[in-house]
């Protein structure tokens, strides 16, 4: 994801003149750090930020509101910091329950996988606390380790494997947490684990459901031999399939597997080569290491033809908008009209691009 939403468009619309007018009045030495901005739409950001805080001060927002606001902005900003610098780096997410101990095989699958991935040069982000989120850590090693841990008044704080390291963000609130576990990470892995688990798979894969987050691999990693993603795949598929609550090509989001060499093939793979994707205008460009050849480009429109609105899947140079930002130029590019209700026919468009490379 590299810190970037997947409809970006939507953000820019805000506050590039074409939603609603947002230009707020500029306090006092507040023009001299908008000069230090690097871009017109980070200008207008900014501004559009400051007038957000006028409004709350126009509306009388309660105190416990501000607080929140604050907060929230306050740590956000924070994890900001700690991950920009690192964000040509590829990196995976871990989920797990925090009451696993060390000695589980939950937590040796998890410490195998972090460990491969680390040596595939990834760096590992957990929830800094202890059980899964440790077995991450300890197997990905503290220089390949970023935590983002919650501040709990019934838990110890973070484990000891990301304890005072300048990668470590603390927060308050679970959302601002969540938000940056998902948003920075090109990758995720989930164990077995409870309720705040599940909550965080079940987002994730909403977001990649809905368009909210960019297309990314998820393996829901089991003990060899466990039940416990394969129940949660039955309940899918005896209860909430049928009744039309999703659809059966969502389950090309994730995949489900009790070995640590098939977890990270898949996780590696998605990048095989497929790099990014981006909204310009109603086009959604694809961009990748190798384009396909004229016979692969029809079986390509042969088969997604149901998700492409009007015209064809087509290759195409960097976009005027791509230029201008620098925006992976180097690449090759396929762009379509895409309908935005099936991403899950688009993962296995991208499945399909990433097959390019096997002949």
């Amino acid at each position: 994801m590299t810190g970037s939403s997947f409809e970006e468009g939507e953000l820019e619309a805000a506050v590039d003149g074409s939603g609603v007018d947002r230009v707020a009045e500029v306090p006092d030495g507040f023009e001299a750090l908008l000069a230090g901005a690097r871009t017109p739409t980070e200008r207008r950001l900014y501004r559009s930020m400051l007038d957000t805080v006028a409004n709350l001060a126009r509306a009388g927002t309660d105190v416990i509101d501000l607080k929140v606001a604050d907060t929230a902005l306050a740590e956000m900003a924070e994890a900001f910091r700690v991950f920009q610098p690192l964000r040509r780096r590829k990196k995976v997410t871990i989920f797990g329950s925090a009451r696993t101990e060390p000695d589980h095989p939950a937590y040796r699958q998890a410490r195998a996988l972090a460990a491969t991935m680390a040596g595939a040069g990834w760096m590992v982000v957990t929830g800094a606390g202890p059980g899964i989120m440790a077995a991450g850590m300890e197997g990905a090693g503290r220089e390949q380790s970023i935590g983002v841990n919650i501040r709990l008044p019934h838990e110890q704080g973070a484990n000891r494997f990301i304890a005072q390291d300048p990668k470590l963000v603390e927060m308050r609130y679970f959302f601002t947490r969540k938000l940056m576990l998902l948003k920075e990470s090109d990758g995720f892995i989930v164990l077995p684990g409870g309720f705040g688990t599940l909550d965080e798979g079940f987002e994730l894969l909403t977001l990649l459901q809905t368009g909210k987050a960019e297309p990314a691999p998820v393996v829901l990693l089991d003990v060899p031999g466990g039940t416990y993603w394969d129940g949660w795949s039955r309940f899918l598929a005896e209860e909430v399939e049928p009744r039309g609550l999703v659809a059966p090509d969502d389950r090309a989001f994730f995949t489900i597997t009790d070995d640590v060499g098939t977890a990270s093939g898949e996780l590696l793979a998605f990048y095989r080569n497929y790099r990014s994707c981006r909204w310009v205008g109603d086009l959604l460009v694809l961009r990748m290491a190798i384009h396909p050849d004229k016979a692969q480009l029809a079986d390509l429109n042969r088969r997604f033809a149901d998700i492409v609105t009007s015209g064809i899947i087509r290759k195409v140079d960097p976009l005027p908008p791509e230029r201008a930002d620098d925006d992976g130029v180097d690449l090759a590019r396929l762009a379509l009209r895409f309908d935005k209700v099936h991403y899950g026919r688009l993962r296995q468009l991208i499945d399909a691009v990433n097959g390019l490379t096997d002949g």
